[in-house]
């Protein structure tokens, strides 16, 4: 285990990330649930705004542990296509799952922004940040959503990763930062001492807090 929890996998990250810091049309952007609390970490060492990104992934049919893609708020999907032939789930079962967390993903925009637009990121640094990558799928599709949107650069940022995850990632982000890449990786709850599930409402805190830090910055 590398980390307490994900306050304490946050903090760490930070100190990979510290060019960042004070930097101008930097946002950090944290994957709901479990990738905010270490996102919040990092905006609060960079001095940075933070915010979230909408993606969910899609889930195997009796298996929801397992990915078979993921996607974001905009409706924009990736999909695993071994995955799906190995499970040999059926287009109805996939887009079962796509129509169902896709509803999910507009849930959690009310319930964390109250309907607030989703942050501008045209010509910023965007850092992207979950509390770990099995697969990767869900921050792929996170990325590649997030380009269309035309940010100047888009640093994916997680504390611990499966080596292909981050290999794949490389790809399609501008820079990928993570200090333990595994090539034998397993659940990312197998880092944490405490890995209990982050709630709704502990994103909506922590938004709210990151928001009342930068008044507090402007403001001195």
């Amino acid at each position: 285990m590398f980390f307490r929890d994900r306050s304490d996998a946050g903090r760490k990250l930070a100190e990979s990330l510290g060019e960042y810091a004070g930097r101008e049309g930097v946002i950090v952007l944290g994957l709901p649930r479990g990738g905010v609390p270490v996102a919040y970490e990092i905006a609060t060492a960079l001095r940075a705004p933070l915010d979230v990104y909408l993606v969910r992934k899609l889930g195997m049919p009796a298996h929801e542990e397992v990915a078979m893609g993921a996607v974001a708020s905009d409706g924009s999907y990736v999909i695993d296509e071994a995955a799906i032939e190995a499970g040999a789930v059926s287009p109805r079962e996939f887009r079962k799952e796509l129509v169902h967390e896709f509803g999910e993903l507009k849930r959690r925009e009310v319930a964390y922004r109250d309907d607030l637009p989703e942050p501008i990121v045209k010509g910023r640094t965007v850092i992207l940040v979950d509390d770990g990558l099995a697969t990767g799928a869900t921050m792929y599709a996170a990325v590649n959503a997030l380009r269309q949107a035309g940010p100047a650069l888009i640093v994916v940022a997680v504390p611990v990763a499966s080596a292909e995850a981050c290999a794949a990632l490389q790809v399609v982000a501008d820079r990928v930062v993570c200090p333990n890449q595994l090539g034998s990786f397993g659940a990312v709850g197998y880092y944490y001492v405490d890995f209990a599930q982050t709630s709704d409402e502990n994103v909506r805190q922590l938004l709210q807090r990151a928001a009342r830090n930068q008044k507090s910055w402007q403001a001195a």
